[in-house]
């Protein structure tokens, strides 16, 4: 599988869904690590979503846009904090996500849900 143009699209967004490692070795192959969804969604806004850190941690790390807004103006780190997945908001945060990108923002998502947001620390 370390090929990518092996995979159909939806395949890739799934891997992205499980926060299948893989995923990163398909990126170091070539996959656009910015690769977006019909709706907007790229890989990190996916494995943010559905709570992989790790996954979203390697993708930051091979250049993933961590504040790319999908196509309803919604950004990684706001997502995180609607899901409350805490270790997903520390990775994006440490790799420089805006919390007033989007609409709603991840500071105005936290503040709706009584949640505070960690400051960037150093990397």
């Amino acid at each position: 599988m370390s090929d990518p143009t092996r995979l159909e699209p939806q395949q890739v967004f799934d891997l992205a869904r499980q926060g299948a490692d893989v995923l990163l070795d398909l990126v170091n192959a070539g996959l656009p690590v910015d690769m977006a969804d019909e709706s907007g969604n790229t890989l990190l806004m996916l494995a943010a979503y559905h709570g992989h850190a790790e996954l979203t941690a390697g993708l930051a790390d091979r250049g993933a846009d961590v504040n790319r807004l999908n196509g309803k103006n919604q950004a990684p780190l706001a997502g995180a904090v609607f899901k409350n997945e805490t270790d997903v908001i520390r990775v994006l945060v440490e790799h420089g996500a805006d919390p007033d990108a989007g609409n709603p923002s991840a500071r105005a998502t936290a503040q709706m849900f009584g949640r505070e947001l960690p400051e960037p620390g150093v990397r």
